[in-house]
């Protein structure tokens, strides 16, 4: 089965060299093309690719701001002009990274890694794209000022609210994303992220101790070193789901 692709970039002659280029690898489907970024959004929207191929550089909104802007990531391989972006695009690790005009062999490599990463997978999941929770394999894309990341959900242990944005903790970054803790709180599986209070969702695979705590609440310890406290409104429903 082919994997489906768009391609977001705002130079034709570029979109159309990608696409000879793609001729020789029928693994690959273009479905769709875009030229600036609201239009690659609705089309990312629309169609559901698994894989973009991106141009960082657009008048109006970046590719950084459009993958910003979605709720999850499919795979990404950026296309720029610019060998400055090479660094900034490998610390969102992206799949990979072909600067223009784009070598054949280049080409081919980042597709044998597109390959392994999407059969690695696909072995665990049904789809890249399933319309349920967001699981631990979905991978979001957290952009804070100049730095962005590409973050499987399984690897954030904690949301905390911060008025309308929540502080995103996994290794040793904590970068704000313009979303609130009930609205990530209705997408996120509820087998994998509790609730602990009003500011916090933990993720229960990162818990390391549990301890009683004030009023018939409990203090939970993350692995990442954050304590936090499960009120007592969420504690009865926390010790059914860690069956305490």
């Amino acid at each position: 089965m082919p994997i489906k692709a768009i391609i977001v970039d705002d130079e034709r002659l570029a979109r159309n060299e990608l696409k000879k280029l793609l001729q020789t690898h029928p693994e690959i489907e273009i479905i769709e093309e875009a030229a600036n970024a609201s239009e690659g959004l609705e089309k990312i929207e629309m169609f559901n690719p698994e894989l973009i191929f991106l141009d960082i550089q657009m008048p109006g909104k970046t590719g950084f701001d459009l993958l910003a802007e979605m709720e999850k990531s499919p795979k990404v391989i950026f296309t720029t002009a610019y060998d400055e972006y090479a660094i900034k695009a490998f610390e969102v690790n992206a799949l990979d990274y072909l600067l223009k005009p784009i070598e054949p062999k280049r080409l081919t490599d980042a597709l044998q890694k597109l390959q392994d990463e999407i059969q690695k997978e696909r072995a665990g999941m049904n789809g890249v794209f399933n319309r349920g929770p967001l699981t631990e394999n979905d991978q979001v894309f957290v952009k804070d000022g100049e730095r962005c990341w590409f973050v499987k959900l399984g690897e954030i242990r904690l949301f905390e609210s911060v008025g309308n944005y929540a502080k995103v903790y996994f290794a040793n970054n904590k970068p704000l994303i313009l979303k609130s803790l009930n609205a990530l709180e209705e997408r996120l599986d509820e087998r994998m992220f509790f609730r602990a209070n009003r500011k916090h969702i933990i993720n229960l695979r990162w818990i390391e101790k549990i301890e009683p705590y004030f009023n018939g609440g409990l203090l939970v310890d993350l692995k990442g070193g954050e304590k936090i406290e499960v009120s007592r409104r969420q504690t009865v429903k926390f010790k059914e789901m860690m069956s305490l």
